[in-house]
């Protein structure tokens, strides 16, 4: 008997069965619906090259704007060397096991000490990846008679988090004060009904939109309502702040933020990612998060080569002053051209057009195929149906020529799209 007879038999001795696939197959998703036609284009894309502000893309050279290679990290050749000779020194493998039994280091106590010592705060518990991380830091904070409330834009890795999570909580309304007012009253009550405390999510820099979060009037209301504040800050951490701190150096509220959770991923152009507050918690969660307790220890090339990057973050702002250069020019060149890049006040950098899936479509291969300009595409259901947003990541690596050939691209693309250009019933093909 086959494995699918095996199914089919099973079926029949049970007919209010299913079998878990048909689900998947019936309905892939607002966005895998459109897997066939836009895989290896629209999502899936395969840039070839050295990372940087100009790629190769099917064989054509673009100018890349949807890297967060922010301080142009990814191959600069101070990094490069130190990456490449501790791989040499250490291999990939070393230290083996999680960091509890055998994975355990000097560097790795190194790098949370420099860390530490950056970002101000009494302890840092360094993190083999960002998005488990966040989500099981989380997860190790709360109990069941915990609150939580968070911002409704809060990252994907967030939300898993806050879905861990088996008490209360409550959605604020993004940056809505008003919002966040109500949902901490309901907080309050609650906590107060159960005996347990109350967290308080939101980021620092808003990866799609590319606003801050309100830190300072957060912060504000943290001695009526007695909360704590967890701030993620991944795309804030190397671009905000005196020496890229983050946002809430940015916003002089740094010592107010009592977990800090910062990636690697971004400014440093590398892996992993690091959590910082008191000594205490920080202790706690060597034990407690899962995510670390049961997962082996960030690679000796990876913590080595992260030590190098924080020394360049602190000791050559000469690099985030170019980024900051290029995004001034990026932003105020396209708001000067008559384009929408909403409220955004650090280096992202949105772009929000009218339209359709399908005429979002057409617009990124006009961009691609005609402009030579690869950037990321957002639609729905990440955004409102009818909305586009074209998101561009500002680097240290490109030049003031990719600043004004990217903006008469743009102001090209947005006048074919108002006049009706780009309409289509359906996605763009190849």
């Amino acid at each position: 008997m086959q494995v699918g007879d095996r199914i089919t038999f099973a079926a029949r001795i049970h007919p209010s069965m299913n079998d878990i696939f048909d689900k998947i197959r019936k309905d892939a998703g607002p966005i895998g619906r459109h897997a066939k036609q836009a895989h290896g284009y629209f999502a899936f894309p395969k840039l070839e090259g050295e990372l940087g502000a100009h790629m190769t893309f099917r064989g054509k050279e673009v100018l890349v704007w949807s890297l967060n290679n922010y301080l142009g990290l990814a191959n600069h050749p101070e990094v490069r060397k130190v990456d490449a000779d501790a791989a040499r020194d250490w291999g990939l493998a070393y230290p083996m096991g999680a960091r509890m039994m055998s994975g355990q280091t000097k560097y790795h106590e190194q790098l949370e000490d420099q860390l530490s010592d950056f970002m101000q705060k009494e302890d840092t518990y360094l993190l083999n990846f960002g998005y488990q991380g966040c989500m099981s830091c989380i997860d190790a904070l709360l109990t069941r008679h915990d609150v939580l409330v968070f911002d409704s834009e809060s990252h994907a890795c967030m939300m898993d988090g806050a879905r861990l999570h088996a008490g209360k909580r409550f959605m604020f309304q993004h940056n809505d004060m008003d919002s966040f007012d109500k949902q901490l009253e309901h907080a309050r009550k609650v906590a107060e009904h159960t005996g347990g405390g109350i967290l308080v999510m939101t980021e620092g820099v808003f990866g799609m939109a590319g606003d801050q979060g309100k830190l300072k009037e957060i912060v504000a209301r943290k001695a009526k309502y007695n909360f704590r504040l967890f701030v993620d800050d991944a795309h804030g951490f190397g671009q905000m702040g005196e020496h890229g701190r983050g946002t809430g150096d940015e916003q002089g509220v740094q010592d107010q933020i009592d977990i800090y959770f910062g990636t690697f991923a971004k400014s440093m152009a590398s892996i992993g990612a690091f959590i910082s507050g008191p000594e205490d918690v920080m202790m706690y969660m060597r034990y407690n998060m899962r995510s670390q307790v049961y997962a082996k220890s960030l690679p000796m090339p990876l913590v080595i080569g992260a030590m190098k990057r924080l020394e360049m973050m602190r000791t050559m702002p000469e690099l985030g002053a170019k980024l900051w250069e290029i995004t001034h020019a990026l932003q105020n060149g396209l708001k000067e051209a008559g384009l929408d890049i909403g409220n955004t006040n650090s280096c992202v950098t949105p772009v929000y057009m009218k339209g359709g899936v399908p005429e979002a479509t057409n617009v990124v291969v006009d961009l691609r195929e005609n402009h030579g300009i690869f950037c990321s595409i957002v639609v729905y259901p990440v955004i409102p149906k009818g909305e586009i947003l074209l998101r561009l990541i500002p680097t240290a690596t490109h030049s003031m020529e990719d600043v004004k050939r990217t903006i008469d691209s743009f102001k090209t693309v947005s006048a074919k799209l108002k006049a009706g250009e780009y309409a289509s019933e359906s996605i763009a093909t190849f």
